[in-house]
């Protein structure tokens, strides 16, 4: 029996952005939910979404001026990597994706989901979701996927990106922060914290950022232009290993946003089309092979 979801559903509606993607523009974190039928969520899972299946998912992107996608799966789904995988074997070549694993998928399950798109893998420390962190079977984990020019993804706290980089700078892959850094608006750009999420992007080559999850950092509420000068910095200071993307169907939001509101935030973050060209289409598609 399908469980009752405990999040909010997306907005049914997205407004046709008057902000127009360049062709081969990528959202390069978004997600893919169940059908709970096909896809059980995991029996552990921290919430329960509504299902938000291929259909939708194309769907969403095609109504907002997006050809490819880079699809992160959602803890909810646990270690079951199919809802990820079968949407990549159906979209030609339009979809890559960021799996979850742990320290016991073996090299070859590992190899398994690189040929079936995935080029990354996810770990999430935030402690409201109650994801603390096992850091001997992160390393484990780094160890068996260098091999496979995989990158980590990793999502924590703001107060605790000082305490990561010293370990984000030893990794012997590339890695992406989330959302950010999941940054808070109200505290303002000039914020430790923030601060310490742009001086490791300047200072290791390795890292990456998403100017994502502006409708989380904002203090404000849509159209969450409180967040934009975040974004901004961020694209302004490694322009070369910044991404974009809306985070469909938007778990754990408090405010749902409107995704054709926030494709038109882009030229507010850039205004410059080549910086915005690398953001949408060079960036990820160097990072994520397409």
């Amino acid at each position: 029996m399908a469980r009752t979801p405990t999040i909010l559903p997306p907005d049914p509606h997205p407004k046709k952005p008057d902000f127009k993607a360049p062709p081969l523009a990528c959202d390069a974190h978004t997600h893919i939910f169940g059908p709970d039928a096909v896809y059980p969520y995991a029996s552990d899972a921290s919430y329960i979404p509504h299902d938000c299946g291929l259909d939708m998912f194309e769907w969403l992107h095609k109504s907002i001026g997006i050809e490819r996608a880079v699809i992160v799966n959602a803890s909810c789904h646990g270690l079951d990597n199919r809802p990820v995988t079968d949407a990549i074997a159906k979209s030609g070549g339009r979809y890559k994706g960021v799996g979850n694993v742990d320290d016991t998928f073996t090299e070859k399950q590992i190899e398994a989901l690189e040929k079936g798109g995935i080029h990354g893998c996810r770990f999430t420390f935030l402690k409201r979701l109650g994801r603390t962190p096992d850091m001997s079977a992160f390393h484990r984990v780094v160890d068996k996927i260098k091999g496979f020019g995989w990158h980590v993804v990793i999502y924590l706290d703001p107060e605790t990106v000082a305490d990561f980089a010293p370990i984000l700078t030893a990794l012997p892959v590339n890695y992406v922060i989330d959302h950010m850094g999941t940054v808070n608006a109200a505290k303002g750009l000039d914020q430790p914290n923030f601060n310490a999420l742009l001086d490791l992007a300047r200072r290791d080559e390795k890292c990456w950022v998403k100017a994502t999850g502006l409708e989380r950092a904002s203090a404000t509420g849509a159209p969450f232009h409180d967040a934009v000068p975040f974004a901004t910095k961020i694209i302004d200071t490694i322009p070369d290993r910044v991404l974009w993307g809306t985070d469909w169907p938007h778990p754990n939001v408090k405010v749902m946003p409107n995704d054709g509101a926030l494709v038109d935030l882009i030229p507010l973050m850039t205004a410059d089309p080549v910086k915005q060209r690398k953001m949408l289409v060079d960036n990820p598609a160097r990072l994520y092979k397409f």
